[in-house]
């Protein structure tokens, strides 16, 4: 049963859909909590998933099995989407946390999914540059 709802980083979802170190630990959560992602996130999963394929980190069926589950799980969040608010957001936090694009619009959808409060909120990530990020900010993040 599902408790909460957290934002999930890319870096979060890809490992649910084919078999990493982490996979286990974070389909663990996945049964605790709702996902929250951002607009770009599928898009963002199958180029993570692509990456993979071409270094041979899965095969083609993994791939074509794990962009079958990707789309699924989409299905299944809620999406943030692409606002101005967010694109605000995300500029300044390229300023401040010294953060790539996508990483920078994908706490910035945290922000706005919270309300920019993130104290007591999940963010999920398995990136440590964005992870550290989102803690300096005040959210709390998994996998620990």
């Amino acid at each position: 049963m599902k408790t909460n709802q957290s934002f999930w980083d890319t870096s979060g979802i890809a490992p649910l859909c084919c078999f990493q170190a982490t996979s286990g630990r974070l389909r663990q959560l996945r049964r605790k909590y709702e996902v929250v992602a951002w607009w770009a996130s599928s898009i963002e999963g199958q180029s993570a998933l692509k990456r993979l394929l071409q270094e041979n980190e899965i095969s083609q069926t993994a791939y074509a099995e794990a962009v079958k589950r990707l789309e699924f799980q989409s299905e299944t969040w809620r999406e943030i989407q692409p606002t101005e608010k967010v694109r605000t957001i995300a500029r300044n936090l390229i300023e401040s946390e010294n953060l790539r694009t996508l990483d920078a619009l994908q706490l910035a959808a945290a922000l706005v999914w919270c309300f920019e409060k993130p104290e007591g909120r999940i963010f999920v990530c398995c990136d440590d540059k964005l992870s550290e990020a989102a803690r300096k900010i005040g959210f709390t993040v998994l996998p620990e």
